[in-house]
């Protein structure tokens, strides 16, 4: 009794101290982070602050935090509410901020939907649709597409990772857009699969992102029901024949006799998918060491039938029930169903039978609520803790974490419900973090990369497509990870020969504006003063790319590459990869890429001064932007 008093007593103390953190006006802050007892400067442990918890880093953002203090701008941005005009500019136009799941199937079709319509209305025959390569078929399908107002899904993935590529270079909250990143890689979705590409959009802004910062429990219930979630691990069709209300209705609207409605019932069972009751342990919560069992699996599975979408539109998933699910809607209470936005419950598909799930009974009368019971157990779990704990630990402090910090994060999060701020101030604030040897132990990722070059360099993105297509070269094609595990987060992944060469040849083209759409001032960089020499260049901008890190090793490495007499052959050669690359893109969605890129357009000949000393400066700061040091965070 006296032990469950002081735990209480602790869980009161951490709430009490969580409101006074984060707190709109702050005077001063509640936390103190130790990178003095680890010998770091202010200077240095900004720089640190912001290359983990920003997209990209310049000596102007140091003063700030410097100024600001390290603290208060880190609560600051943990409260994600800093004014954001720029961005909103930029985005302006942007139907993805507003865009409902629904409002997007009325807009976005994929090839095989919009041969289905076309077909359905008589526009094409049978005969013609099974050349839907010849020219004139296209040419009505496409006709057909503009009476009627839709777009090719290439066009809503180009509208989607254009919004990313712009909040993550231009936004204020940059700990928002950083930690949504984190969390879509690790509930990851693959547009690539089923219809999951007209359903990420909404997933990631209303699943992830506003979940981002909050709690762990909202945010694992808020991606199981996204109907993005449900198709891309195939829960949507997870049904089960022990189920009293499906017996009664097959049985009353079918007269057959007790053997059919057997066999019947036989057919329907094997619609139990155990596809996200598997990743929801392994890769969401508790981890492939968290003490479940195959059992426990096919229990989860049982616990989740009848999770699935709500038939949004004529063109959707499950579109065949939507006449059928209107008609009786009237009766979904009573009957047990349960609707929430674009998610159903299907009271008729799910599994009434008693389970046990790590030795905890679900009653066989739960319903909906048995899923949710469900979830918030494996939220709250202690392996949960560990193994969240274990993958921010990994991402924002180095590839491999000592025990006792997870431990210390743990403990936090389990006190704390699972909340995500706490459990990074928790970080944040221990010695592990600030030790001298995980300064820039993490690499890149091909995405940070890229928005950290152009962060530093202060350019203007005026074609954010050119972003991915670089990305994309570099090894991290975004939104399309096949594996539900995301993109793995150590160097090993990141960094080979082929990947290397291919940064280097990023950083030489954007340093010399040869990026379309993409473009900086390089005089601006350096304050309209010149350097006096090549080397002496080479010292002035690896101070200004690379601020608050010893410059002197890399200058050494760097200083052969100033005589290199091939630089410009390499940028040509790179450009012309960079196109093939883009070009032979593997397909996918009926032999069309749902992100296809108008190669033309977007490597076309733009008029632009290269000539004497920028060019040479540019190519210096090109070596520098691919150079080993730079690719750290």
């Amino acid at each position: 009794m006296k032990n469950k008093f002081y735990q209480i007593a602790l869980i009161v103390t951490v709430i009490i101290i969580s409101s006074f953190s984060f707190k709109e006006n702050r005077t001063s802050p509640s936390i103190q982070f130790p990178y003095k007892k680890q010998g770091l400067t202010k200077e240095q442990a900004a720089a640190h602050l912001l290359s983990r918890f920003t997209f990209g880093v310049s000596q102007n953002d140091i003063n700030q935090v410097v100024n600001e203090g390290l603290e208060n701008w880190f609560l600051h941005q943990l409260d994600g509410n800093l004014p954001d005009d720029v961005l909103e500019e930029k985005l302006q136009g942007n139907d993805l901020l507003t865009f409902s799941n629904e409002d997007i199937l009325k807009k976005y079709f994929k090839n095989n939907q919009i041969l289905r319509a076309a077909l359905k209305e008589g526009v094409i025959t049978k005969e013609e649709a099974t050349n839907k390569k010849e020219a004139d078929i296209k040419q009505k399908l496409a006709a057909y597409m503009k009476q009627k107002g839709w777009l090719p899904v290439r066009e809503l993935m180009r509208l989607q990772i254009n919004n990313k590529v712009l909040r993550a270079a231009y936004t204020n909250n940059q700990l928002v857009e950083v930690m949504t990143d984190f969390w879509y890689n690790h509930f990851n979705i693959a547009a690539t699969k089923n219809q999951c590409v007209q359903f990420i959009p909404v997933y990631e802004r209303d699943a992830i992102k506003r979940n981002a910062l909050g709690n762990f429990e909202n945010l694992l219930i808020a991606t199981a029901k996204s109907p993005a979630m449900l198709l891309y691990l195939d829960n949507a069709m997870s049904s089960s024949n022990n189920n009293e209300l499906a017996t009664k209705l097959e049985n009353r609207r079918n007269n057959f006799s007790n053997k059919e409605n057997k066999k019947l019932n036989k057919k329907r069972s094997s619609g139990l998918n155990e596809n996200y009751a598997r990743e929801v342990m392994e890769l969401h919560t508790l981890g492939v060491d968290g003490g479940y069992t195959q059992n426990d699996v096919t229990e989860v599975a049982r616990v989740l039938t009848g999770w699935t979408i709500y038939p949004i539109s004529d063109n959707g998933p499950l579109s065949n029930l939507k006449k059928m699910i209107e008609k009786n809607k009237d009766k979904f209470t009573e009957n047990g169903f349960v609707r929430d936005g674009d998610f159903l419950f299907a009271a008729n598909r799910h599994d009434d039978g008693e389970k046990i799930i790590l030795g905890k009974k679900f009653n066989s009368d739960g319903g909906y609520q048995e899923g949710i019971m469900l979830l918030k157990m494996l939220a709250n779990h202690q392996s949960t803790a560990k193994f969240i704990s274990k993958k921010l630990a990994v991402r924002f402090v180095c590839d491999n974490p000592s025990s006792a910090l997870i431990d210390k994060m743990a403990k936090t999060f389990l006190l704390t419900n699972g909340n995500i701020k706490q459990v990074i101030l928790t970080m944040v604030s221990s010695p592990e973090f600030w030790n001298k040897d995980a300064l820039r132990e993490k690499v890149k990722s091909p995405f940070e990369l890229a928005i950290s070059s152009i962060r530093v360099l202060h350019a203007e993105v005026k074609r954010p497509f050119t972003v991915y297509n670089w990305v994309s070269n570099m090894g991290q094609k975004l939104y399309a990870y096949q594996a539900p595990t995301g993109f793995p987060d150590n160097s090993n992944y990141w960094i080979n020969t082929g990947t290397l060469i291919n940064r280097m040849n990023f950083g030489l083209l954007i340093a010399t504006n040869k990026l379309p759409g993409i473009k900086y001032n390089v005089s601006a960089l350096n304050n309209d003063q010149e350097p006096e020499s090549a080397e002496n260049a080479l010292a002035v901008y690896a101070k200004i790319l690379l601020p608050q890190r010893n410059i002197d090793a890399t200058i050494k490495r760097l200083k052969p590459l100033l005589n290199e007499q091939n630089l410009e052959s390499k940028l040509n050669k790179s450009k012309v990869q960079n196109v093939a690359n883009t070009s032979n893109q593997s397909t996918m969605d009926d032999e069309e890429d749902i992100f296809q890129n108008d190669i033309l357009s977007t490597y076309e000949k733009e008029n632009r001064k290269e000539e004497g000393h920028n060019k040479t400066l540019m190519q210096i700061i090109g070596i520098i932007l691919g150079s080993p040091e730079f690719q750290r965070r």
